[in-house]
């Protein structure tokens, strides 16, 4: 078998098998609250900054909007967003939180602290995690602009 072949040896299998493991460990954390993961991602970008189009919203998570839509569609729903036609463009939608989107905030503040404890481990300290980081980001980087083209 020739090394490039093996599983041990692909670097999407290690990628892919920690996002899933990642995803799993939050499941229990957001299913409190009703979330899913994707639906986290949403509130952690309309945390840092709140109304913005969906557009914005897609491109911050590396995802299309015909896949960013629906999502919001639920939230919306959910009474943590509404979703209304921008003033200057009334085809952009804009996104907002609601007071319960704003109040999960509060109630997810342990999320981020949980799941950072689960993933420290020999290689993965507070002190390596910025270096991850970095890698991951170029990584994203360098597969962003590769499927772009």
């Amino acid at each position: 078998m020739r090394p490039e072949f093996l599983l041990d040896n692909q670097l999407c299998f290690r990628l892919y098998t920690a996002s899933r493991l990642l995803t799993q460990a939050y499941h229990p954390l957001l299913s409190e609250q009703g979330l899913t993961y994707p639906q986290y991602l949403v509130l952690l970008v309309l945390w840092e900054k709140d109304a913005q189009p969906v557009n914005d919203i897609a491109k911050r998570l590396y995802l299309e909007t015909n896949t960013v839509t629906p999502l919001l569609q639920r939230m919306e729903k959910e009474g943590i967003l509404t979703r209304t036609k921008g003033t200057k463009d009334a085809r952009q939608m804009i996104v907002k939180l609601t007071k319960k989107g704003k109040k999960l905030q509060d109630q997810l503040t342990e999320v981020p602290l949980t799941v950072g404890d689960a993933v420290i481990c020999e290689s993965v300290t507070p002190e390596t995690a910025p270096e991850l980081f970095k890698m991951l980001d170029g990584i994203i980087a360098q597969l962003s602009e590769r499927n772009s083209r």
